[in-house]
């Protein structure tokens, strides 16, 4: 480790599982980075809803990952892990990590790195990799969105919703989006969803089949479950495909699979921590292709709610759990440089 970095940091982190009250700031050493890895001096972490599921217990890191919650940074590369391009010591970057994001320093690969550009601001480059990262696979490679489909989105007001209207807006997909009131229904519209539908009021199976002239949709992006997957499935046309990203309604839900057959019905789904470095590295190469350009451009940007500073950690997962934010939460580690 070179002599100029701290051999001890602070990080956010929790003893036993529990409400937001239980993260609190703890020093930790400094991690030294493994061959193919680089060392990024955090200065914002991105908050998501797996790193509430962490604190509660339900959703442990993988094996091997870091037991600090948080899954997305940016920051500056301080040191390099055997293999890696000398050339990227000093870059500031944004990264997808599997733990280790509530930290002053966190390990990442350095193929799972992507360089911020010249106008995005290091709080919103630490809000892209999650949402980029999920959002894009599960809705171009795993579900196969093409442009001119139509889409549905549950939760459209928070980091996922927001990053699958602003990819559909750049992809020229019509996105349909539910949300839990009027107000988030007229933010997600003024974001670029075509239709929002507040699910408090209004049936969005009804309001989808309104919308659709009775067609249906091409896809829907699922964080609920539960019951909602029959509901879902009957807002889809023939040969609709539906993806499941979360299980927030329930882990299990009770279907007709003679429907399924006879429509054609795709049902897919996944999680993004578990999958092995090389799948996340082959996807970081796609987005860098594909999406990277647009976040240069200054067309690809996320939709920021709140910052808050590392040792208020809990009060950012209370915010999330309260469901009153619209886009990312951020937690300010090292800050923007001066």
């Amino acid at each position: 480790m070179p002599a100029k970095l701290a051999s001890s940091m602070i990080a956010a982190g929790f003893d036993s599982p529990g409400g937001p009250d239980v993260l609190r700031a703890e020093t930790r050493e400094v991690p030294a980075p493994g061959p193919g890895e680089v060392l990024v001096k955090v200065a914002f972490a991105g908050v998501n809803r797996p790193d509430v599921a962490q604190r509660q217990g339900h959703y442990p890191p993988p094996p091997g990952a870091s037991p600090i919650p948080g899954l997305e940074i940016s920051g500056m590369i301080v040191d390099l892990g055997d293999g890696v391009d000398a050339a990227m010591l000093g870059q500031t970057v944004c990264a997808l990590v599997a733990g280790g994001g509530y930290a002053e320093y966190c390990l990442a690969y350095a193929e799972h790195c992507l360089p911020v550009p010249e106008g995005l601001s290091l709080a919103e480059a630490a809000a892209l990799p999650e949402t980029l990262f999920t959002v894009w696979h599960n809705v171009f490679e795993r579900g196969y969105a093409r442009d001119g489909e139509t889409i549905l989105v549950h939760g459209g007001t928070s980091g996922i919703g927001t990053m699958a209207i602003t990819l559909g807006r750049l992809f020229g997909l019509t996105v349909i989006v539910t949300c839990g009131s009027e107000a988030k229904c007229a933010a997600a519209r003024k974001l670029g969803a075509a239709h929002a539908i507040n699910y408090a009021a209004t049936d969005f199976v009804e309001e989808v089949a309104r919308i659709t002239g009775g067609k249906g949709l091409e896809l829907v992006l699922d964080m609920v479950s539960g019951d909602y997957v029959p509901r879902n499935l009957k807002c889809l046309a023939e040969d609709g495909r539906h993806i499941t990203i979360a299980i927030l309604g329930g882990s299990k839900a009770k279907l007709n699979m003679a429907v399924v057959m006879m429509r054609r019905y795709t049902l897919s789904g996944s999680t993004l921590r578990p999958r092995s470095r090389e799948f996340k590295g082959l996807l970081a190469q796609e987005i860098a292709r594909e999406a990277w350009p647009l976040a240069a451009s200054g067309e690809l940007r996320p939709v920021m709610d709140r910052i808050f500073p590392l040792a208020d950690a809990g009060l950012a997962h209370a915010r999330m759990e309260a469901g009153e934010h619209i886009g990312k939460i951020v937690l300010e580690v090292g800050g923007e440089p001066e």
